[in-house]
């Protein structure tokens, strides 16, 4: 299609699985792209972006099927997504399975990353820099190399929870 003309929003039966919209196909699709970029399993896109595009919460069983994605990864994304905060559990009357709803707050969504990525490595950095020290001599290009790392720890400890407020 030309630039700038939209397709039409059909639902198409597609690699991605059950009927989906050409709009929820995308919105799939730009979250697939994400976790490649992050380096992240590409079912953690999927069930993000399913979960994101959808309008009602879905049971673990309806990501499974419309992904057409094994139960074990369908587990595995969900569990890794609700650790970062990025995916909630919600209640639905009058049923027992689990619903699933994305997070659509960016600022949650960045706190939850980095608390669950970034400062747990800042917080283990610190004895790791210290035992880098014991091994390199007080002076020479190793023990500068070592300054700077320490300087970027001591920043990164300052600016990441400022990220989180500035998202606010």
């Amino acid at each position: 299609m030309p630039a700038g003309v939209r397709r039409p929003a059909a639902k198409t039966r597609n690699s991605v699985g059950a009927e989906l919209s050409a709009g929820e196909t995308e919105f799939i699709d730009f979250f697939v792209a994400l976790a490649r970029a992050l380096r992240a399993p590409k079912s953690l896109g999927e069930i993000y972006g399913l979960l994101f595009a959808s309008s009602e919460p879905r049971t673990f069983e309806g990501i499974v099927a419309t992904l057409r994605i094994s139960r074990g990864s369908a587990s595995q994304g969900l569990r890794l997504l609700r650790t970062f905060g990025a995916v909630r559990v919600v209640y639905v009357a009058g049923d027992r399975r689990d619903h699933f709803v994305a997070e659509t707050e960016l600022r949650k969504l960045v706190t939850g990353f980095l608390s669950e990525t970034a400062l747990p490595q800042l917080e283990a950095s610190a004895g790791r820099l210290d035992r880098i020290a014991e091994r390199v001599p007080t002076k020479g290009v190793l023990h500068d190399r070592l300054q700077k790392l320490r300087s970027w720890e001591r920043v990164g400890r300052q600016v990441l929870p400022l990220v989180g407020k500035l998202l606010g």
